[in-house]
């Protein structure tokens, strides 16, 4: 056979072209598996981290670090599965990193770090249950 006879090579194919978005679907649906473990993993570390604080705070009880770790922590990891504007993800991370270790560094939770950690929690829940989801258009 001649060199102008050979079957054109897949990647010429007019049809392989169209299966080209469909395996970026199937990449984009562990992509999105990732994304709702990301999510679910931090959001149940925020809450193990959050209810510490929260009973501390309505029994009186002392509490160490170790809770604080565990919640920013986990607003690390939903920061990174959830936010999508990277700027602000990288920004949301490096705060909530940022914060851990400074408690880590400090040693210890004072009354009004609870109370802090505390309301701003309430608001951030309050802004989601009422916050509407944009509808694709």
């Amino acid at each position: 056979m001649a060199p102008t006879d050979l079957p054109p090579s897949p990647s010429d194919d007019p049809t392989s072209r169209q299966n080209g978005p469909r395996e970026r679907d199937q990449d984009n649906g562990n992509d999105t598996q990732m994304h709702v473990i990301g999510v679910m993993v931090g959001t149940a570390l925020m809450f193990i981290g959050f209810l510490n604080v929260f009973l501390s705070i309505s029994g009186g009880f002392e509490i160490n670090v170790v809770p604080l770790l565990i919640y920013f922590g986990g607003l690390a990891v939903w920061a990174n599965a959830a936010i999508e504007i990277p700027a602000l993800r990288y920004g949301v991370m490096a705060g909530a990193i940022a914060l851990a270790l400074g408690f880590f560094h400090y040693g210890e939770v004072l009354f009004w770090h609870k109370q802090v950690v505390f309301w701003v929690t309430v608001a951030i829940v309050m802004y989601f249950m009422f916050n509407e989801p944009k509808k694709p258009a």
